[in-house]
């Protein structure tokens, strides 16, 4: 899967959970970081997050909704335990995605999940710690990319190797009618 993914929280209480959830989103190769109607404690949030993302990535702070501002093309998907919700084992991920997680004593604002394109859920009995809902996310983004061999058949068993790509045919295309030729 080519394309890019950021990732944000909306509201977040402790700024520990929010380093943990960035430094995560760097491991894992984000584009950008974003908080909604929050203030971002970088100094509090650097006892967990040791590669200090927010100066590595592209960090966003929008004061609200209204002011959140994601590239064009890029589909915000809401993570959040809400009727209707894709279950994240189900979900396609978009090519280019912002996934915005909600804090972690509440949900995703009404205002947010209206904003979202796709609402998923992790299949938990229960909510989870907002960090490790990004990682599951993030992780999940990862596995579906197609870039790993199949899993064993049995527990252990011999891993097979990555399909070689196939590079095709080179593709022409024309301009449009008016445009300049070759």
């Amino acid at each position: 899967m080519r394309g890019y993914f950021g990732i944000g929280v909306e509201g977040p209480s402790k700024a520990m959970n929010v380093g943990s959830l960035y430094r995560t989103a760097h491991a894992f190769g984000a584009s950008f970081l974003f908080t909604v109607g929050a203030a971002y404690a970088r100094e509090e949030g650097a006892l967990a997050d040791t590669s200090d993302s927010p100066g590595a990535l592209p960090f966003y702070e929008f004061a609200d909704v209204e002011a959140m501002r994601l590239p064009q093309g890029c589909t915000l998907v809401g993570i959040e335990i809400v009727d209707g919700a894709v279950a994240l084992p189900s979900f396609r991920h978009p090519r280019n995605g912002a996934y915005v997680l909600g804090p972690e004593r509440g949900a995703l604002s009404p205002a947010v999940l209206s904003r979202c394109a796709h609402v998923v859920k992790i299949p938990t009995k229960f909510s989870i710690n907002l960090a490790l809902a990004g990682a599951l996310v993030m992780y999940d983004r990862l596995l579906s990319t197609g870039k790993f061999g199949a899993r064993p058949v049995a527990p252990g068993g011999p891993v097979e190797p990555v399909p070689a790509h196939v590079f095709g045919k080179p593709a022409i295309r024309r301009r449009a009618q008016g445009g300049r030729g070759r």
